[in-house]
């Protein structure tokens, strides 16, 4: 059984700016102790990211450790937005615990980066395609389930669509080539690739296979890009995902996405190969 991979980024980042706080104001946990009245395993549980902090306690440990105003203010809206529930939660019985912060990330995102070596984004799938995938993925799941899945993703579609969600996606040529549901199915997503490539708010990339070897070989990796807090890595696998956030994994990642966009063909170049891979289906 998947296992949920931690806690929501809204949470895990104001947990991360407490603990920052804390260290810069030169305090330990006995001092939040005397202060506040606190337990230790209550302040454990909050820089940790294992449970949420309520307003008030959030304001309350601003205060001990001597935020100013702004960063006091930008703290309590973290706290607040960390307790809503999103869209996502209609689908709660359709999605994998691990992929639920995914979806959150995702939401709060600015800008995605990512990288595919197989398969097209799911963002950029088309509901036939992503139905072959989840098949093939999960033979267990039901025809509703499925069905449930393929909605949400559609649902999840719609920032790219409307523009609000800035994405740059570098291609695997084996994504265009490896037939997915056959070949009208194939086709029609390669179709639907070359409109998403009109989109102002889209840049699509193929990696050719002339190309040779890259510093991404082996590694399909997405980054997420937000406004208030950095930027973080999710690498997907068979039973779970993993979550990069530290500063020196997401410079790694940001060098090599600099790499795949130097090493694959440009925009205009993608697009013709994509209309060449859809002339030898």
């Amino acid at each position: 059984m998947p296992q949920n991979q931690g806690p929501g980024v809204r949470r895990r980042v104001l947990a991360s700016a407490l603990t920052q706080l804390r260290e810069e104001a030169g305090l330990d946990f006995d001092d939040v102790v005397e202060n506040l009245g606190y337990s230790k395993s209550k302040i454990s549980r909050i820089e940790s990211a294992y449970t949420g902090v309520s307003i008030v306690d959030t304001r309350a440990l601003a205060d001990l450790y001597g935020a100013d105003a702004g960063k006091t203010a930008w703290l309590l809206r973290l706290a607040k937005v960390a307790k809503k529930r999103g869209w996502w939660h209609v689908y709660g019985d359709v999605l994998f615990d691990w992929f639920s912060e995914y979806v959150v990330l995702e939401s709060e995102a600015v800008a995605i980066d990512t990288f595919e070596i197989d398969l097209i984004p799911g963002l950029f799938q088309t509901p036939a395609y992503a139905r072959w995938v989840m098949r093939a993925r999960t033979p267990d799941a039901t025809d509703d389930v499925l069905h449930k899945r393929v909605e949400l993703r559609q649902t999840r579609q719609r920032r790219v669509e409307d523009g609000s969600l800035a994405v740059w996606a570098i291609l695997d040529e084996a994504a265009l080539r490896r037939s997915v549901g056959g070949r009208d199915v194939q086709e029609e997503q390669l179709v639907h690739l070359l409109k998403l490539a009109e989109l102002p708010n889209v840049t699509l990339q193929v990696l050719p296979f002339g190309k040779g070897q890259h510093m991404a070989m082996g590694t399909a990796f997405t980054m997420l890009k937000f406004v208030d807090f950095p930027s973080v890595i999710y690498i997907d696998n068979l039973t779970g995902g993993l979550y990069l956030d530290e500063a020196t994994e997401v410079e790694r990642y940001s060098l090599v996405m600099d790499h795949l966009r130097a090493t694959a063909l440009d925009p205009q170049e993608s697009v013709a190969l994509i209309r060449r891979a859809i002339g030898d289906l």
